[in-house]
């Protein structure tokens, strides 16, 4: 038993320092810090049946939605099956189809989809995806897909039941498999005399920092900031000229405001970023591990080689080992920047969990203040 518990115990532990910097930030364009309000791609979702599978489909006894689908696809061609007839298809599968339509996606455009089964079908090699609609958060059609899948799973099987597989056989991608049908409507072509950037990530600073690059570039009063996240801009209402007003707007070089200090902590890896913004105000840390072993061993008692009475037992005994590591302090002055927290913890041989643990108890004690953000 070790207190305290390791917070990332079995982890390869990578420590990492992001050093961004605080003085004048490096100016980048907007098109690589915002998007045009609109101008975003949507998923699309629908179900559908892979045919041709070499009797490795969907056992329809235990997923009864593949034969409803059959018969439903069987009635649009004129094919009835008999009242409580279930043919037993195992070369068919049902699925799950996903797309991506991308902004301004034009009807005849093609596009790639994937394939997941539903069911229980041990594989989709070899299969045909039959029509199928994909459909929008509105429920409305944007395209069709149908086509041959390509699988890269694979796998065998003995008789003796051991089998290998490399990655996944119940799922697969047809590229261009699918035409879109219909168009979504953007802001670009809907006739009004502005549009908005919205920020890849919310900040004040550098929202205004976009809007006073554009007034800078088009004229005072061209744009204007209306939140951390979007920054409205006159624009011409053809669409044609708003589109060349756009290449030019996209272009104009903004300064990013300085971040938030942050410390970043991924739990599964134990990978720590924290950035130059991170400044620790005076405060002393003191850092060390206290390990508890316990042994238990069985020992054998038996009677004296001529006792005629007695009997053998079993006794157990125990071991208990403390061991207490060095405890090692260190300070931090007023004003502690990155470089000097990295040097204070390298200096103690701490690890990137102790760290962890280090900026809670600073967190705690006041004296820092970045967001400890866990993801």
């Amino acid at each position: 038993v070790t207190l305290p518990k390791k917070l990332f115990a079995g982890l390869s532990i990578l420590f990492v320092a992001l050093v961004i910097f605080s003085g004048k930030s490096h100016a980048e364009r907007i098109k690589d810090i915002a998007m045009v309000e609109g101008a975003r791609s949507n998923q699309l979702v629908g179900f559908g049946l892979v045919v041709g599978l070499d009797g490795t489909g969907d056992q329809v006894t235990q997923t009864p939605f593949t034969i409803q689908a059959a018969r439903s696809m069987l009635q649009q061609f004129g094919v009835n099956l008999p009242p409580g007839v279930n043919p037993q298809t195992k070369n068919m599968a049902s699925v799950i189809v996903t797309a991506e339509l991308p902004a301004f996606g034009k009807p005849g455009q093609k596009l790639d989809v994937t394939v997941s089964s539903l069911g229980n079908a041990g594989s989709l090699r070899g299969g045909e995806l039959l029509l199928t609609q994909l459909k929008g958060g509105n429920g409305q059609v944007y395209a069709v897909a149908q086509g041959s899948l390509v699988v890269s799973g694979f796998g065998a099987e003995g008789n003796d039941g051991s089998q290998i597989q490399v990655n996944t056989k119940a799922a697969g991608r047809i590229p261009n498999g699918a035409i879109i049908e219909r168009e979504v409507a953007t802001s670009i072509s809907d006739g009004s005399n502005t549009v908005r950037f919205l920020l890849h990530e919310a900040d004040f600073s550098t929202a205004r920092n976009l809007a006073f690059a554009v007034n800078s570039m088009m004229g005072p009063g061209t744009a204007k900031a209306l939140d951390g996240v979007a920054v409205e801009v006159i624009a011409p209402s053809d669409p044609a000229d708003k589109v060349a007003y756009l290449a030019e707007l996209e272009n104009i070089s903004v300064s990013r405001g300085a971040p938030a200090a942050k410390v970043i902590i991924n739990s599964r890896s134990g990978t720590v970023v924290f950035g130059s913004e991170v400044i620790v105000g005076p405060a002393a840390v003191a850092h060390g591990n206290l390990t508890v072993t316990v042994d238990e061993s069985l020992l054998v008692s038996q009677p004296g080689p001529f006792a005629r009475v007695g009997e053998t037992a079993v006794v157990p005994e125990s071991e208990v080992v403390i061991e207490e590591e060095e405890v090692r302090m260190f300070a931090f002055e007023g004003g502690v920047d990155l470089k000097e927290i990295v040097t204070a913890v390298n200096r103690v041989g701490a690890a990137p969990g102790d760290l962890v643990a280090i900026l809670e108890a600073l967190q705690k004690a006041g004296a820092i203040s970045a967001q400890l953000i866990v993801i």
